[in-house]
């Protein structure tokens, strides 16, 4: 079993909506992740989607996007992402889910030795510019988030099984500081973490390891528009 990620899809087939508008890496970019996709995974494998998935602004309408991506190999998990408006009460998410499709809200889910996690997340405190008082209250909501999908990812734990973390938001800044998201992923033990949100301006490694964590920006535009093989 292999695991890939991918992040910041973006799909809008009940929304069209064309992301070529933001510069030529989006050209097509649908058919070369598929393409990709198809090549790389087994039947046996997972792929993370961390976030973005859609444009739909309705459940109903989110549907037609599970649907364009129900037919490619392996078992797909999905987070939140802040642009995920159609996004429901998790119940409701998952009442609509194809088959292989699993998302992650406060809990944690395991497969064979790994347990996968996460959370949205949200902008994190920076000491170069003050946070609004609305995003540090989000912001403060999301850690709960985050060490409730943790503290259920340690539940699941029996012995050696592995740890990864899905994030939309990034867990540190460009100057990839530790801070108190990079502390309770350390406190929990996570091996690797997964995250999206920001595009082909990031200043940001691609992978980066710190404190025995390996993390990975899996945001499609940066990525080339092919899956990234976690482990």
């Amino acid at each position: 079993m292999k695991i890939f990620a991918i992040s910041d899809l973006h799909l809008s087939v009940n929304n069209p909506k064309p992301m070529d508008i933001f510069g030529p890496t989006w050209e097509g970019y649908v058919d070369k992740i598929f393409a990709d996709w198809c090549e790389k995974v087994g039947s046996d494998d997972i792929v993370l989607m961390a976030g973005d998935f859609s444009w739909a602004m309705k459940l109903e309408d989110s549907v037609a996007d599970f649907n364009m991506l129900k037919s490619l190999p392996g078992k797909k998990v999905i987070i939140r992402g802040n642009h995920d408006y159609w996004w429901n009460s998790i119940s409701a998410v998952r009442s609509i889910l194809p088959e292989d499709f699993f998302a992650i809200q406060n809990d944690a889910i395991k497969f064979d030795d790994v347990i996968i996690c996460g959370t949205r997340l949200w902008i994190l405190p920076d000491k170069t510019k003050p946070m609004t008082a609305e995003n540090e209250k989000i912001y403060k909501r999301e850690l709960i988030r985050l060490e409730m999908t943790l503290q259920a990812a340690k539940k699941l734990q029996t012995s050696n099984e592995k740890i990864v973390c899905m994030l939309h938001y990034p867990p540190y800044t460009f100057r990839e500081e530790d801070n108190e998201v990079t502390r309770l992923l350390e406190k929990y033990g996570v091996c690797y973490v997964v995250y999206g949100h920001i595009h082909s301006y990031c200043k940001q490694n691609l992978i980066y390891e710190k404190n025995g964590i390996k993390y990975f920006l899996t945001s499609c535009d940066i990525v080339g528009n092919k899956l990234v093989e976690i482990l």
